[in-house]
């Protein structure tokens, strides 16, 4: 339960990291190339941060390129989730993408626990 509330808390950081870089960004170029830098930093600041901070393990360069498809999964479960439920179950499309990001956070939890954490027994308890 511990390392599901770092993970959230992960979560709260890595979204404001995005948008300050994206914000930042915005100064010098166009919103799409922003967006994809600051998305793309935002993956990095989140593997280390949940490599160190919610799962105690050492980052490397495997764990590294697997990392970013934890992010796919998640961006895949919320778009299609986000689509069932306003087109099949009739949701206001405001608050489809708002119930999908919450439902994700578990299955994005146990992916992300088994790609930093996969070849070890049990995961190291996180520093503090």
């Amino acid at each position: 339960m511990r390392a599901l509330l770092r993970f959230v808390l992960v979560g709260v950081a890595n979204t404001a990291v995005y948008y300050l870089f994206y914000r930042l960004l915005l100064l010098g170029m166009p919103y799409v190339p922003a967006h994809l830098l600051a998305w793309s930093g935002a993956v990095v600041f989140s593997f280390f941060a949940n490599s160190l901070f919610t799962f105690g393990v050492r980052p490397t360069w495997r764990r590294f390129l697997a990392f970013p498809l934890t992010t796919l999964v998640n961006l895949t479960f919320t778009t299609v989730g986000s689509v069932l439920l306003v087109e099949a179950a009739g949701m206001d499309e405001r608050y489809a993408t708002l119930v999908m990001g919450i439902a994700a956070v578990p299955l994005t939890f146990v992916l992300t626990r088994y790609v930093l954490t996969a070849g070890r027994e049990q995961p190291a308890p996180p520093p503090g």
